[in-house]
């Protein structure tokens, strides 16, 4: 009840935004640009929040898929689109943290060619495995990459997205050297995996759960320092012998630079809206998925984040030597 009583008040705010807003934003569709393909983390969470946008906003928000660079391609279409408040993208670790020390030369800057509108949520990454592969948990896997190394593939989302940096990180830190394998997305390569055409992945626990629970692939271990509540019988790398290992995703809201305030200020006010339903709440809960806190959904909180998550997966990549032109 009382999340409901809160979805009403703020809900109320985003429709006394309206009259301050140039020209009345929005007067036609929104476009919500998720930079990967359909079917990955970022999909799913789209497609879980454009009706409650849609309905508050008074205008459609259409997603539009658009991958390539590890999520850098659809982001750069944002950051270089007019600031007039009808694009905006659901950028991530990969997009909007990560890329800026991965590639030699980013395609924008993540801290200053976007205004921040909102830190939506946090998911963590999980190691799975084919599920013919002789490993039943973190030891057994590392054993067995450690001896079949050479003749092994590890598949991700794109080069720079989450999902291959984390398996980067995590094959740096046991020591083994595999062959990278990228999709234009992680739902492509889960099917691989899935089909047993590739050893292993690093997903979101969006795409994993499913697959997971199906026993379509071997779960091994939680990237997290905690446990998931959405996979809380699975360990962690951590709890597994590698201590304080920890890879996460997280997913938020960016306009281009220059958006009016007032534009920024109802996306963020529908924004949190939408994610204080019971049924969004509920869904994102069954995705493995945490919203965030009151305290961390400022448009100022999300700006500060992206330059302190910039600088703390400049160090690992740096470290694992591995980098795109």
């Amino acid at each position: 009840m009382a999340r409901l009583i809160r979805f009403v008040v703020v809900a109320l705010a985003v429709l006394n935004l309206g009259p301050a807003l140039s020209q009345d934003w929005p007067t036609r569709p929104v476009t919500m640009v998720v930079p990967f393909a359909a079917g990955g983390p970022a999909d799913t969470v789209a497609r879980i929040l454009a009706p409650g946008l849609s309905e508050l906003l008074g205008q459609q928000v259409i997603i539009e898929n658009m991958g390539g660079s590890g999520g850098m391609t659809g982001a750069a279409r944002v950051a270089k689109a007019a600031p007039d408040g009808y694009q905006f993208v659901l950028g991530n670790v990969g997009t909007h943290a990560a890329n800026q020390t991965f590639y030699k030369t980013p395609l924008y800057n993540a801290a200053t060619d976007f205004a921040p509108v909102m830190l939506i949520a946090q998911t963590p990454l999980v190691l799975l495995a084919r599920k013919d592969l002789l490993a039943d948990n973190l030891r057994e896997f590392i054993a067995y990459a450690k001896t079949n190394q050479a003749s092994m593939q590890f598949g991700s989302g794109g080069a720079g997205s989450a999902s291959h940096l984390a398996c980067v990180l995590l094959n740096t830190a046991v020591g083994i050297n595999v062959t990278h394998v990228p999709y234009r997305g992680a739902a492509p390569a889960m099917q691989d995996l899935i089909a047993g055409r590739i050893d292993y992945q690093c997903p979101d626990t969006p795409i994993a759960i499913a697959q997971i629970q199906s026993k379509m692939v071997k779960a091994i271990a939680i990237l997290t320092r905690n446990r998931s509540p959405s996979l809380p019988a699975q360990a962690t790398a951590h709890e597994q012998g590698l201590t304080d290992f920890d890879a996460s995703n997280w997913f938020a809201a960016f306009f281009p630079k220059g958006t009016p305030a007032t534009v920024v200020d109802k996306l963020h006010a529908a924004t949190l809206a939408t994610i204080n339903t019971p049924a969004v709440e509920m869904r994102m809960q069954e995705i493995g998925a945490d919203l965030v806190t009151a305290e961390r959904s400022s448009p100022d909180y999300l700006g500060k984040f992206v330059e302190t998550e910039i600088e703390k997966w400049a160090g690992p990549i740096k470290a694992s030597g591995v980098s795109m032109d």
